[in-house]
């Protein structure tokens, strides 16, 4: 089976099945296993997302109220690799290609089949394992890492009971404020956090930044949706600029952590145990396996130990 994956957990998910060698392309968000870099990605943005957190945002919100795509699709490309099967997603027009955009771009008719993900669950993403797994048919490797994935996400659940559940806001975007949904509370609620902004299963939405001073939790996680961590970093001035955030006790305590939104607390794949391991070391200071702190996050007061300053980091 050859298989065109427009969507970054899908890849992941298919390399963890054992079916790695059946991709034949992917999306240009695609980066885990490192490997599938190699693949020729069959999709770009539609515009530049260098710019600022404000600008990407006002440009996305004109693009969907005119219907202007927000990705390119190679579709000479995905002709020419001729694929059994394209993967996109249904849950959300913003963070990957959809259905939409296959139809749009005449993909639909150069593949066998195309599969549309919607997750906006813990339970939603072990969905999409079974249904990537059945597709490729893999069912049986599908249930086994359905039961590593529960496995994972219950030990973090055990090893943070009856400890103290510490205030928590995550942020998915900084300008405008997006306070974390879909599975994020869950994650949280696994780490034994006490989540005070975001509902679980429904899209992040902006809301206004009054409410995170409302809140004022005891710490503050910041993992911008498809944003790296260096890239997440550059938002500390953006931040920094609201009035309300120097009086943040997450601020004055310097619990205030900066993440890695793109590859583990905004995707849909076999990160989200991951994420929840996370979580705990950041609320509890609980670690399974090597700590992640200073690798895929770090405190605001560490920032100059790990990374460069902040506007000295990549961008996406």
């Amino acid at each position: 089976m050859r298989v065109v994956s427009l969507l970054a957990s899908a890849t992941e998910i298919v390399c963890a099945l054992g079916s790695g060698d059946s991709l034949v392309g992917r999306s240009h968000e695609c980066d885990n296993p490192s490997w599938v870099r190699s693949l020729p990605p069959c999709s770009e943005p539609a515009f530049d997302i260098s710019v600022s957190s404000r600008e990407i945002d006002a440009e996305v919100n004109r693009r969907i109220r005119s219907g202007e795509p927000l990705y390119r699709i190679h579709t000479d490309l995905i002709r020419a690799l001729a694929p059994d099967l394209v993967i996109a997603q249904a849950h959300c027009e913003v963070c990957a290609v959809t259905p939409g955009d296959v139809e749009r771009s005449g993909c639909d008719t150069l593949a066998g089949r195309v599969l549309a993900l919607t997750a906006g669950s813990l339970d939603g993403i072990l969905e999409t394992i079974r249904q990537i797994a059945q597709a490729i048919g893999r069912e049986s490797e599908g249930r086994a890492v359905v039961s590593r994935e529960r496995q994972r996400l219950e030990a973090v659940r055990i090893r943070t009971a009856g400890r103290r559940r510490p205030s928590v806001v995550m942020l998915e975007w900084a300008d405008p404020i997006f306070a974390m949904g879909n599975w994020g509370p869950e994650l949280v609620e696994i780490a034994n956090g006490d989540l005070r902004l975001g509902n679980p299963g429904q899209h992040s939405r902006a809301i206004p930044g009054e409410l995170v001073r409302e809140a004022d939790p005891e710490y503050l996680i910041v993992a911008p949706c498809g944003l790296n961590r260096d890239r997440a970093l550059d938002e500390r001035p953006v931040l920094e600029a609201y009035p309300w955030w120097n009086s943040l006790r997450a601020v004055r305590a310097g619990k205030v952590a900066f993440a890695d939104g793109n590859l583990f607390f905004n995707r849909s794949g076999i990160t989200i145990s991951q994420t929840a391991e996370i979580l705990a070391e950041m609320l509890h200071g609980v670690t399974f396996g090597a700590r992640t702190e200073g690798v895929h996050w770090c405190w605001i007061d560490q920032i100059g130990r790990y990374y460069p300053a902040p506007g000295a980091g990549g961008r996406l």
